[in-house]
């Protein structure tokens, strides 16, 4: 599988992901062949490319879920950026608690743990399906953490809304590959000062605001290197905001195509405890799928395993099976302290590598 530029597209191609309307309509299944009409459509909708699966290789496995969950984020990132650029014109809004409502009716009272893929996102809906995402993650983690509904939903707008600043920024200064400390102060002022619309448009709005000023201005101090000062005194809604926007941060395919691993996200978030909630990030790890069997990892060794069975005391550490010499490792144990992951290893469109049929040998 490849990420092919929609410029570099030719007829006859096979589409490795399906294709969505704004409105969650499939128009172009997986494993079809590309025609002009496709490639017209993908123009058309401004997306920078598309996933094409090489000249002999099979389809790989996607789940109802799987698809579902690329279909609602299609169809939601495009309501919640509908929605933004009204407030921003308007002043107002009248769907926003609808929308984080039924966020949390769909992910905010789940059982277990769900696969947080990532897709691609165009310069037009970067926003907003980063603000859909960091949602999607708050409602989960609220509801692990038993956080009040009022309080639920308040952390859920937050999460919404709280990048609307982003959207009055010049698309040159939002996506610029020059990270200097002058643009990370342009763009968090903006985003602050895009907060003032919350107060009158948004029901709880003093709240939703507070939530999200807390969190920005921790995610300033971190992006600027700045020694941590506000983190221990925010709000509950505002650590988990934090959390969740710097989890799909790192993990999301930015526009050069490129991303953290989520073990390099949980790797972060232990390194910085003075910044990142405890309870937080482990309720996030209760959420999502991390390094769950039949992940492939590379160890600090230089080897390359397959994970056995997952350690819910320390994600970090689960047994693993070695691809050298097929030796299980139990990196929990003491005598295995020396050794660790140091990255999932990734397919082109993000998902991790599951070597199914090692694990299943294994198990039998």
């Amino acid at each position: 599988m490849k990420f092919v530029e929609t410029e570099n597209l030719k007829t006859g191609m096979r589409l490795a992901r399906p294709i969505y309307n704004k409105k969650g309509v499939l128009l172009f299944e997986r494993d079809s062949r590309l025609s002009m009409q496709t490639i017209d459509s993908v123009k058309n909708f401004g997306l920078l490319g598309v996933y094409v699966l090489e000249p002999a290789e099979p389809l790989p496995p996607m789940s109802e879920e799987d698809l579902e969950f690329e279909r609602f984020q299609i169809m939601t990132g495009f309501s919640i950026g509908e929605e933004l650029e009204k407030m921003l014109a308007t002043g107002k809004q009248s769907r926003m608690e609808t929308i984080a409502s039924m966020i949390i009716k769909k992910y905010g009272h789940l059982d277990g743990k769900i696969s947080f893929y990532q897709n691609l996102r165009s310069k037009e809906d970067f926003v907003s399906i980063h603000c859909l995402n960091t949602a999607i993650l708050c409602a989960m983690i609220t509801h692990v953490m038993n956080i009040r509904l009022e309080e639920q939903l308040q952390t859920v707008i937050a999460a919404v809304v709280h990048d609307i600043g982003k959207l009055r920024l010049p698309k040159e200064l939002l996506f610029s590959k020059e990270e200097s400390e002058e643009n990370k102060i342009k763009i968090y002022y903006e985003q602050l000062s895009g907060l003032d619309i919350l107060e009158n448009s948004l029901r709880d709005g003093i709240a939703i605001k507070r939530i999200c000023a807390q969190a920005l201005k921790a995610m300033h101090e971190r992006q600027t290197d700045r020694q941590p000062t506000f983190a221990g005194k925010m709000v509950t809604g505002a650590k988990i905001l934090l959390v969740a926007n710097r989890y799909d941060e790192l993990t999301a395919m930015n526009l050069q195509g490129k991303s953290e691993s989520e073990v390099k996200a949980i790797q972060e978030f232990a390194e910085c405890p003075e910044i990142y909630d405890g309870k937080v990030v482990e309720a996030l790890i209760k959420s999502v799928n991390i390094l769950f069997p039949g992940v492939s990892v590379e160890l600090n060794t230089g080897e390359k395993a397959l994970v056995l069975t997952e350690n819910p005391g320390d994600i970090l550490r689960p047994t693993v099976l070695t691809f050298g010499d097929n030796s299980v490792l139990d990196l929990s144990l003491p005598g295995n302290s020396d050794i660790c992951i140091v990255d999932m290893m990734k397919t082109l469109d993000n998902r991790c590598v599951m070597d199914m049929d090692t694990l299943k040998q294994v198990l039998d």
